[in-house]
């Protein structure tokens, strides 16, 4: 899914911009309250100007908020999918609005390019889960069985892995290896799922996401009960919360989800703003959200993204020995 601005105004044009200010206006309105919109709308047209002067473009994450993924981003998805986004760009600059494992996999696959994250202490529970230590204990236990790393870890981790899996393709991955048993990381209950999706026996490092176990089957059967929405849940969800929902999906699933089946009401279980930026897309579905915000993609903000381009210095820079193991399991992952 991508998400294309046209917050600069056409050069040479009052209106041109006058009509650029209005659609976006128009666009941000259906999540955004007015006065907050018009409070903003210098700084984005900023960050049009800033991104226009470099060259840069800006890949957000589906869990940023609607100011960044309709106001400013060239692209929103997916870990991966910003990624290979941004590898397919011509722009010699890519601005990342995500947490630091999502710019190292861009700079991965866009070694040459300039790689910027506008706050670095945006990290990721998840990721930080598991070191590369741990994968070669598991491997020491588990001799036989290859490692799959989830996109949600660190280069570092990506470099001791056979192959890479994303929640929407990760029961793929698995049935490929056409093994037993495997050691998937760092999450159980996304390696809880594709068990029982394949019948694999599957050993885990035991991480999980701090936004998506807040999630209870219990919550579910009140949601449904008083509204009679559909459930949509991501598989880092806990079991109970996963067997209780309509539709168990990666982020980009349950948008496919949405769009396809057109449900009047939707309950999405997974971090808050992603209600927003399907709603943007399916303005006449109604999105119920028992708000889980993560905090550490709320790090990434307006204000250290215009910074970042007024003073490009946060540039992502992994060592190339592990650079160039990392990208072996991404690669076998897209050869798929």
């Amino acid at each position: 899914m991508s998400s294309i601005p046209k917050s600069s105004p056409a050069p040479g044009s009052d209106d041109g911009a006058f009509a650029a200010r209005a659609a976006l206006v128009e666009r941000l309105a259906r999540v955004v309250p007015r006065p907050e919109i018009e409070i903003a709308l210098p700084q984005l047209e900023r960050i049009a100007a800033l991104k226009a002067a470099h060259g840069a473009v800006i890949v957000a994450h589906n869990y940023q908020i609607p100011l960044i993924t309709a106001g400013i981003a060239d692209f929103v998805g997916d870990s991966l999918t910003m990624a290979r986004y941004a590898a397919r760009s011509p722009a010699p600059v890519i601005v990342v609005c995500g947490v630091h494992f999502m710019a190292e996999s861009v700079k991965l696959l866009c070694p040459q390019k300039t790689v910027l994250l506008p706050d670095f202490g945006a990290g990721c529970s998840l990721a930080a889960s598991v070191s590369p230590e741990d994968i070669r204990g598991l491997r020491q236990r588990h001799p036989d069985s290859p490692v799959v790393a989830y996109v949600n870890t660190s280069a570092a981790v990506k470099a001791e892995a056979d192959i890479c899996c994303t929640s929407a393709n990760a029961v793929a991955v698995a049935r490929s290896l056409g093994r037993p048993h495997l050691i998937m990381v760092p999450d159980r209950h996304l390696a809880d799922y594709v068990a029982r999706m394949t019948g694999l026996e599957v050993t885990t490092s035991g991480g999980q996401c701090e936004v998506h176990v807040k999630y209870a089957g219990t919550d579910i059967e009140a949601y449904r009960r008083q509204t009679g929405a559909v459930v949509l849940a991501h598989p880092e969800c806990p079991r109970d919360v996963q067997e209780r929902a309509d539709f168990v999906g990666s982020t980009g699933a349950m948008d496919d989800y949405i769009e396809t089946r057109r449900p009047r009401r939707v309950l999405l279980l997974t971090e808050c703003s992603m209600a927003d930026n399907v709603m943007l897309r399916h303005p006449r579905i109604e999105f119920l959200k028992p708000c889980n915000l993560c905090g550490f993609m709320k790090a990434i903000n307006l204000d250290n993204v215009e910074r970042v381009l007024t003073r490009p210095g946060a540039t992502i820079e992994i060592d190339p020995a592990i650079a160039a193991r990392a990208r072996r399991p991404i690669e076998r992952m897209l050869a798929l």
